[in-house]
């Protein structure tokens, strides 16, 4: 947590959500960018109330959450009226609240991830009918106390192989104090892996790392992450990329190819980024990010985001687009086999970042928790 930081507890105080998700400005190091950035504008297409997260939805939508526990659609006419709400059933204290959302690929199933009254992290599903969510089919499908109120995680949603990764922080507190990111009895700390639909209330796929270990949860896919607020898939490769927000010093990127069987440790609480945490020794298994910066700007807070596989845009096809909650700035990177060939910086400030969205078409939606909903657009 960034406890440490006037700025950022002044931002907890006044908005208590993203406290700690922490990145900082992209790092100093320009060298390796081959070309110049790509020309974009955010133009504004909807305001909502604190938008947390968004996820493409039938019939050319984009469904929205905001942090109390509303849904609404955005869609050609702009932002609807709440289609779903479970205020009644969420807290906002700390860094909870709706989280995040997801559908499966025919759009029969909507799943929220949020945190309820007692603050415990619960994932939910919800049949959906010709576009329709059918409250009246609501169940849990899974749960997971959380000890403080920092550090929740809460993304969602599905990956190639049509199995829900689910993303949860290492409990909060500063420094990882029970040790949760290593630990594999435990879901905190890790990127977990379940088939909503193969059992009651879910299924552990066989090919998960931990499936037959006795002493791992078998729903781990990764572990060693500290508070992954948002990952993503690659729409065009199917790679996986985490936004990991750090403790005090460095922000990272974490990538994993499309033909991983999972496992990796990415380090936390042993390690920050490619730095030893507090004297911590290197993991031997340890699998270090892309993508490191330090917070001697105005960043603090990493919010990942996507590959960029529209068309609105050529000039940043491919490119991985994120930014920060307390910088704004939109950035990309260029990445190859696993390896950032190019930087951007893309000339466009965000507000507070704390979410992108990417529609049917591949093209970006960027939130801020002051309620502004940007489409990412060619200058």
């Amino acid at each position: 947590m960034v406890n440490t930081r006037t700025r950022m507890s002044a931002i907890v105080a006044t908005l208590g959500l993203v406290g700690s998700l922490a990145l900082a400005t992209a790092s100093a190091d320009e060298s390796r960018t081959p070309g110049s950035a790509a020309q974009i504008a955010l133009t504004e297409v909807a305001r909502a109330q604190n938008p947390t997260a968004g996820a493409a939805g039938p019939q050319d939508t984009v469904w929205i959450a905001e942090r109390a526990g509303t849904v609404r659609v955005l869609d050609d006419d702009g932002l609807g009226e709440p289609v779903l709400d479970i205020s009644d059933e969420t807290t906002t204290d700390g860094e909870r609240g709706l989280l995040g959302l997801a559908f499966d690929e025919r759009f029969a199933h909507l799943y929220l991830s949020y945190t309820d009254l007692e603050g415990t992290s619960t994932v939910d599903e919800f049949a959906v009918q010709d576009g329709t969510v059918r409250e009246d089919t609501r169940r849990t499908v899974l749960t997971q106390e959380q000890p403080e109120s920092n550090h929740n995680g809460g993304a969602i949603t599905f990956g190639p192989d049509g199995y829900l990764y689910i993303a949860l922080g290492d409990g909060g507190g500063g420094g990882d104090p029970q040790g949760n990111g290593q630990k594999l009895d435990t879901l905190l700390g890790k990127l977990l892996r379940i088939d909503p639909q193969g059992g009651d209330p879910y299924a552990i796929p066989e090919d998960n790392p931990f499936a037959d270990d006795p002493d791992a949860r078998g729903e781990i896919w990764s572990y060693g992450l500290r508070n992954p607020w948002r990952f993503s898939f690659d729409a065009g490769s199917g790679d996986l990329l985490i936004g990991d927000v750090g403790q005090s010093d460095w922000e990272e990127i974490d990538w994993a190819p499309a033909s991983s069987p999972g496992g990796e440790n990415y380090g936390w609480s042993r390690m920050e980024g490619t730095h030893p945490f507090r004297g911590g020794t290197e993991p031997a298994n340890h699998v270090p990010p892309i993508h490191e910066y330090d917070r001697t700007g105005l960043g603090c807070s990493v919010t990942g985001g996507y590959v960029y596989r529209g068309e609105a845009v050529p000039g940043l096809a491919g490119q991985y687009v994120y930014s920060d909650y307390c910088d704004g700035t939109l950035r990309s990177l260029e990445i190859e086999d696993g390896r950032v060939t190019g930087e951007h910086d893309l000339g466009v400030n965000g507000g507070e970042v704390v979410s992108f969205a990417q529609d049917g078409d591949g093209e970006l939606y960027v939130l801020a928790i002051g309620g502004t909903v940007s489409r990412v657009d060619p200058a």
